[in-house]
């Protein structure tokens, strides 16, 4: 099997995953999952894709991770390896997709207004 790609975003974050046949070993900028993800919770959101499809042992994934939060990371990587795992097995689609797995969340931050103090916020209305 050939090495597959994919591409996964989430906030300002991008995730460029490469998926090859292996012993299960993910790889992001150069780190460990462990190292780069040090929180439990995040490393499951990372590997939920290959848990539902139970192939956690049989893939080798090389991720290179910008922008954003870890936890934006963490989500964008997620996207990436279930799109890359549809593109290997095109039948596991359904399954990713009834979990969320394949769904881009496209909620971005509202950018700042001018003369407000963050997007929405307004100064306290002074009547005199």
């Amino acid at each position: 099997m050939e090495v597959i790609n994919a591409l996964g975003r989430r906030k300002a974050a991008v995730a460029r995953v490469y998926v090859s046949e292996g012993a299960g070993k993910i790889v992001i900028n150069g780190r460990d999952l462990d190292t780069y993800f040090p929180a439990a919770a995040l490393q499951y959101i990372v590997k939920q894709p290959l848990q539902k499809l139970d192939v956690v042992e049989k893939f080798d994934i090389k991720a290179n991770l910008d922008g954003g939060g870890y936890k934006g990371q963490a989500e964008a990587l997620r996207l990436a390896i279930a799109r890359a795992l549809v593109k290997i097995n095109p039948e596991d689609k359904a399954a990713l997709k009834s979990e969320g797995f394949m769904t881009r969340d496209a909620r971005e931050v509202e950018r700042k207004k001018p003369g407000r103090p963050k997007a929405r916020k307004r100064f306290q209305f002074s009547k005199r």
